[in-house]
């Protein structure tokens, strides 16, 4: 049975992987997480199906343990934004030094083991019509940015079997999730969901003949292009007003993007991982959110004056 190593394991993307994981059916799991309570209240459910390590990637000699026994690793590690653009320095080092102390295992105890690493396409400008051919403007990045596309060169210069997703705004647990609401309103995007993306990773384990050395963008198509201010107009409308949709949408500074992209289709062309919606997004919202009645009510303001 094949070895699969999850790192950042009981984040949104995560934990959808571990369960996508379990699905298939055919892989031996390894989910590595720091030790902390949101950690421990989302692994616990999984502790008799699969290995849960509580530990840190930039412990070398940990990473070099787990590695010499996987035959895969899915990389989602790191530190999201707003915390990534607030912290450069802490944003390098869980990036640049994580990954380097996942190469540095790799080359040494199990250069055969493969490596698909999640990336951003915040790497683009605003432009319309982004694609993985689209020359990367290093000195235009934010913080965030910068480091995942340091770590993406860093990849490339020293591993002989990987690929790197870029991944769009991903569409998840509104409790967990700030970077959503930090793009601006009146843009364009391309989105796509945690279901999506995670099953992505989980294809594309199957297909690493296909991917090896390539770098893909993983959106929705067609069905995830929408004007941003819809996406907030509906969350507004299933979830409420939170304090985190408030705090982020006056404080934080909206300069994220998820451009439209060209050539999404190419990664599910070999994949074949779409299967969610925006409908079904919003439906799971307002299922799962139907006690929240107060937090509707105090958005009803903001979803007329957005339409």
């Amino acid at each position: 049975m094949k070895k699969v190593l999850v790192t950042g394991a009981a984040g949104s993307i995560g934990i959808s992987v571990i369960k996508y994981l379990l699905l298939e059916g055919k892989y031996e799991i390894t989910a590595l997480d720091l030790n902390n309570k949101r950690s421990l209240k989302r692994l616990k459910r999984y502790r008799n199906r699969i290995n849960i390590i509580y530990g840190d990637v930039l412990d070398s000699t940990l990473m070099e343990s787990l590695i010499k026994d996987h035959n895969y690793i899915i990389h989602l590690a790191g530190l999201m934004p707003p915390l990534g653009d607030f912290h450069k320095s802490l944003g390098e080092l869980v990036e640049y030094k994580g990954t380097e102390n996942i190469i540095k295992a790799i080359k040494e105890v199990n250069p055969e083991c493969f490596l698909i690493y999640a990336s951003t396409t915040s790497l683009y400008d605003f432009s319309l019509g982004a694609s993985v051919k689209e020359k990367v403007r290093e000195s235009e990045l934010d913080n965030y940015s910068l480091n995942k596309y340091q770590v993406e060169k860093l990849i490339k210069n020293n591993l002989k079997n990987y690929t790197i997703f870029r991944l769009p705004l991903v569409l998840s647990n509104l409790k967990d999730e700030s970077f959503i609401y930090s793009i601006k309103k009146n843009l364009v995007v391309e989105v796509t969901t945690k279901e999506d993306a995670s099953y992505a990773f989980v294809k594309a384990l199957s297909h690493v003949g296909e991917l090896n050395k390539k770098i893909f963008d993983v959106g929705m198509g067609e069905e995830g292009r929408v004007v941003y201010n819809d996406i907030l107009k509906n969350i507004l409308k299933y979830y409420g007003l939170s304090w985190r949709y408030f705090l982020s949408r006056v404080f934080l500074e909206k300069k994220h993007n998820s451009p439209i992209l060209t050539d999404s289709d190419d990664l599910d062309n070999i994949l074949h991982y779409r299967m969610d919606s925006l409908y079904n997004y919003y439906r799971r919202l307002k299922n799962k959110n139907k006690k929240r009645a107060f937090q509707k009510a105090l958005a009803k303001p903001l979803i007329l004056l957005k339409k």
